[in-house]
């Protein structure tokens, strides 16, 4: 065990404190640095605006798009990741047939005209994705109409030119206006439609709400304000503004599909200290509540929100906005909701700064953030840096801090019910081989996501083996049932196998009520754990 204790009588006590606290968590014992959880999210964000990340520019034919969304899947699953969070309505245009929106000039190349030969890039997406036992979060801009009112493709039947008087023009973008009713209903509707067609697990949203701040430039709503008729002041109507549509498009999600979730990716601020004594230890320029109108943390106190993905894009000790002061203040304002900390990964690539360019910067942030019980994740910015293995974190994930599977922790408050256990068939054949059929339980109310096999030591106690992802063998995204055959040899250990189904909503059945016992030298039997 380390002990630090230090006394202070400098001007710069807090930030001796600080690095100190940091420099105690990183000297524990290299056992706990690099435990993982048995539970923990581990999502990338595929950016499609301006074709960041997929699919690759000018690359319009459907087989090579679908090419490259597989390929993008097969990394990150090598890497050990479990969730995709994907740009499905970059500009108020569509990545799926929509009846409100036309088709993303970043899909065809044109904004409005479909893919040929033609199909359902979202459909297709949550079908591959899901085939591989991950997650797929439909990430959605809410208020950014024209990206850019100079050089974007606007198809006839875009919302701008049908709908004009809900738009404003803010530099070289057009806005939803966020104080404009029917412009409100209008994005309601576009999640609703999402949800209802689609088998999405969550929809997420970004930092946009209104937009930063442009020095100099006043957002263009003052007829808006003034047409509004409220008694608030400006910066507590546009506020208000901003947390109706959230309540509105929460309401919308649960009417839908009660599993879906609802999250928000803010920027990594919500205040700073110098503004309210409840903010973060931060300087930053702008934040959410003060210049992007965003109110998050009410928005966590009310449940109008599953989780949260604040932006923590800055390296460990930065003097403005560190990592690790932003961590431990989201982790003491999560009111009970999932925190997934956003890591800027990009930075590495660029060397952009000195920290992003040192190999055990996010080494150090996944250490970090596995301190906190209230943190239950990570999602990276974004996923084409994972192509350059940018300072050989690729190779980290997948042999020290991501070696084993995660499960995708549950949102107990949405639902809690279990499935029930899988039914295990065992049969043996020609004395070698074991195959184990699996199937759900007939009296199942929950809907089934993947099976979770594990094996272990038969000396094990379960009640060890079942909270380490160490002695997961694998996870088999066959909600049907599948079978499972194992070629006996010679061990020198006995080991067991026992299987679990997990539900829509991440919760895990008790264990299988059947499973083998192998023994040294190929000889087995059955038993009940």
């Amino acid at each position: 065990m380390y002990f630090c204790h230090l006394h202070y009588s400098s001007e710069s006590e807090h930030m001796i404190r600080a690095v100190v606290r940091l420099f105690c968590l990183l000297l524990l014992p290299s056992a706990s640095l690099f435990a993982q959880p048995k539970y923990e999210f581990r999502g990338v964000w595929v950016a499609t605006v301006n074709n960041i990340d997929w699919p690759q520019a000018n690359a319009n034919d459907p087989e090579k798009q679908k090419a490259d969304y597989i390929s993008l899947l097969e990394m990150h699953q090598k890497n050990g990741m479990n969730a995709m969070i994907v740009q499905v309505r970059p500009a108020a245009d569509a990545f799926y047939p929509s009846q409100y929106e036309p088709w993303s000039q970043w899909l065809t190349g044109v904004q409005g005209q479909p893919p040929s030969p033609y199909y359902d890039p979202l459909e297709f997406m949550i079908k591959e994705t899901h085939k591989r036992g991950m997650e797929f979060h439909a990430w959605l801009n809410p208020y950014r109409a024209v990206h850019n009112t100079g050089g974007s493709s606007i198809a006839p039947n875009h919302i701008t030119r049908i709908h004009p008087e809900w738009f404003l023009t803010y530099g070289d973008k057009k806005y939803f206006d966020p104080g404009n009713k029917e412009a409100q209903k209008f994005v309601v509707n576009i999640v609703r439609d999402i949800v209802k067609r689609y088998d999405v697990d969550a929809i997420h949203m970004d930092d946009y709400f209104y937009p930063y701040r442009i020095p100099g430039k006043e957002f263009p709503d003052a007829g808006s304000y003034a047409r509004s008729g409220t008694k608030l002041n400006k910066d507590d109507w546009r506020r208000s503004n901003v947390d109706s549509i959230i309540v509105a498009l929460h309401a919308a999600i649960r009417q839908e599909k009660k599993l879906c979730r609802f999250g928000i990716s803010p920027f990594g601020v919500w205040r700073n200290k110098s503004q309210d004594p409840e903010g973060s230890d931060s300087q930053a320029g702008q934040t959410n509540y003060d210049d992007l109108y965003a109110d998050v943390l009410l928005w966590l106190k009310k449940g109008w929100i599953d989780y949260i993905t604040p932006q923590l894009y800055r390296e460990i000790g930065d003097d403005k906005m560190a990592y690790e002061k932003l961590l431990d203040w989201w982790s003491r304002h999560s009111y009970g909701k999932h925190i997934y900390i956003g890591h800027g990964i990009y930075r590495g690539v660029s060397k952009e700064t000195k920290g992003w360019a040192n190999p055990i910067q996010l080494p150090d942030q996944i250490k970090l953030l596995r301190r906190y019980p209230n943190v239950q994740g990570s999602i990276y910015f974004s996923s084409k840096s994972f192509e350059k293995n940018p300072q050989g974190w690729n190779d980290s994930l997948q042999n020290t801090y991501y070696k084993y599977p995660a499960l995708l922790p549950p949102m107990r408050w949405i639902d809690n019910e279990k499935p029930w256990p899988p039914i295990v068939q065992r049969t043996i054949t020609n004395d070698s081989v074991i195959q184990l059929t699996v199937r759900p339980d007939p009296r199942n109310r929950v809907e089934i996501k993947y099976y979770v096999v594990y094996q272990y030591a038969a000396d094990s106690h379960s009640e060890t083996f079942g909270n380490s992802p160490k002695y997961i063998s694998k996870l088999v995204p066959m909600p049907g049932g599948f079978e499972l055959k194992e070629v006996l040899s010679s061990q020198h250990f006995s080991y067991r196998y026992v299987i679990t189904a997990v539900g829509r909503n991440n919760n895990e059945s008790d264990l299988s009520e059947t499973a083998i016992l192998v023994q040294p030298g190929g000889k087995w039997e059955f038993y009940t754990p």
